[in-house]
């Protein structure tokens, strides 16, 4: 790692580049994923395919995870502001919502379940594999 500069603008500066560059990397994998999407021949959304990049990047070591921490950190704990423009055009369209607030509340509680259902059944299989390879190691 680079040591920080002493004088305080030198630190301003050198602090916002290394967000700037992992913004960078973030946005330049987000970028990959995109012109990837259009490419395959059935349909996946582009926002999958970056984080599948992310995920290969960081288990090959080609990415460290402090590489892309910080910024990271900061989009995580600011995950709220980001939905924004999703709420303000629901908001547009709160006459339809209102009509159909009865469906959505079902389509909503069906998906809470299959979700719950599909997540603790991951968490069991897991379980069990884990403990069968377990057994394997110690025979």
């Amino acid at each position: 790692m680079i040591p920080l500069p002493r004088k305080s603008s030198n630190r301003v500066l050198y602090i916002l580049m290394k967000y700037l560059f992992q913004l960078a990397l973030i946005f330049t994998v987000c970028l990959v994923g995109d012109s990837i999407s259009p490419l395959l021949p059935f349909t996946f959304p582009p926002s999958v395919i970056s984080m599948i990049i992310m995920l290969f990047l960081l288990l090959s070591g080609a990415l460290k995870e402090h590489q892309i921490k910080e910024s990271a950190d900061f989009m995580l704990s600011n995950m709220a502001f980001f939905f924004l423009p999703l709420v303000v055009g629901i908001l547009r369209y709160a006459t339809l919502v209102q009509s159909l607030w009865w469906q959505l509340l079902v389509i909503n509680l069906v998906s809470l379940f299959a979700c719950f259902v599909a997540s603790s059944w991951t968490v069991v299989l897991v379980k069990a594999i884990q403990n069968r390879v377990g057994r394997n190691k110690n025979v």
